[in-house]
């Protein structure tokens, strides 16, 4: 397990960071633990209002709106082994690591980041045997906590056994190490991934200021080493609501060559209702990001249904009215714009 001995693990520690009292913030961290990197710390101005001291410092939100599920996607129930989510018939999510560098205040796994021990050597090897037996899995998704928190020589066994099985074709890795600790990421380790090709990054950004000079030199180097990379962000309360927050987000991404792929309604997890945003919130901001960035950088507005039913798009009404004889559409600009349903001559 990669150390995070040197990170704020309790509120004495982060009152002196900030040179303020947070005593009162103690029965929120007895529920929920904290971990902040210092990484992080570097990234968070003075302001608790910052968007990134938001998804980490602890609130008092977090228990006086004390509403949700532990477990709103029901992935408990869709664990045929402990590790492992087996939502979709042809991909798992193997949850290889059960904590992370910082922990985000939003997390969707709150229920047990922090809480438990990194996850042993046994429970993945049931996982990984689990995969194995199960002829139509064809994608494993490494997950967590946070899968880049294993050590080089755990993952590597990981990625060697999992390479073994003839009907998984792909692999992705999901993480936001390459963001808010991006010096565990070194050059020896990319060079050794490239061996387990195709292997897919999807990158956990949710502000353009999370993105520093070291973590656009690690992203570099991910995609000149040949990997396709993604990013996902959750759509967050006083974080990135607000189109030209994330406009800003997605142009940076692009530069970088990191292709949008997913922005995310917050699932409704216990402990985190302060981050909620309405859905039409998200279906303005996917109007806004229409028209005004290539389309490449529009990623998907999806919420993950509740109960375990799966992943849906959200998406901007563009169709006005249609017709036996024409349709007629809405621009990113609220222009309507009619469309006739060609006819032949008979």
């Amino acid at each position: 397990m990669i150390s995070t001995q040197n990170s704020i693990s309790t509120l004495q520690a982060l009152s002196t960071h900030f040179n303020i009292s947070l005593e009162h913030l103690k029965p929120v961290v007895d529920q929920y633990p904290m971990r902040i990197h210092p990484y992080v710390l570097d990234l968070i101005s003075q302001d608790f209002n910052d968007p990134v001291a938001i998804q980490f410092i602890p609130r008092k939100e977090e228990l006086s709106g004390y509403v949700g599920d532990e477990d709103p996607l029901a992935e408990q129930q869709q664990s045929p082994v402990s590790q492992v989510i087996h939502r979709y018939p042809d991909r798992v999510v193997f949850m290889i690591s059960n904590t992370c560098p910082s922990f985000c205040r939003f997390c969707m796994r709150k229920r047990f980041i922090g809480k438990q021990a990194q996850v042993s050597r046994s429970l993945i090897q049931d996982g990984i045997e689990y995969i194995a037996k199960t002829q139509t899995i064809q994608e494993v998704i490494l997950s967590g906590g946070e899968p880049f928190m294993q050590d080089d020589a755990t993952l590597f066994e990981i990625l060697d056994q999992l390479k073994q099985m003839s009907h998984v074709k792909l692999i992705r890795i999901h993480s936001r190490i390459p963001i808010l600790m991006p010096h565990r990421i070194t050059a020896r380790l990319v060079n050794q991934l490239r061996k387990y090709h195709p292997i897919y990054l999807n990158l956990h950004v949710n502000h353009a200021k999370e993105i520093s000079g070291e973590s656009q030199k690690v992203i570099r180097s991910f995609v000149d080493a040949g990997f396709p990379l993604g990013s996902q962000t959750v759509l967050l309360k006083k974080v990135n609501d607000h189109p030209n927050i994330m406009l800003e987000l997605m142009q940076t991404l692009l530069s970088m060559r990191v292709r949008p792929y997913y922005i995310h309604q917050l699932d409704d997890t216990r402990g985190t209702s302060h981050f909620q945003t309405n859905i039409e919130t998200g279906i303005q901001i996917m109007s806004h990001l229409r028209g005004r960035i290539s389309g490449m950088g529009v990623p998907q507005y999806m919420m993950d249904l509740p109960g375990g039913g799966g992943k849906i798009p959200l998406l901007p009404n563009y169709i006005l009215k249609r017709s036996d004889s024409s349709w007629v559409f809405k621009n990113y600009e609220g222009h309507s714009y009619e469309w006739k349903i060609p006819t032949r001559k008979k």
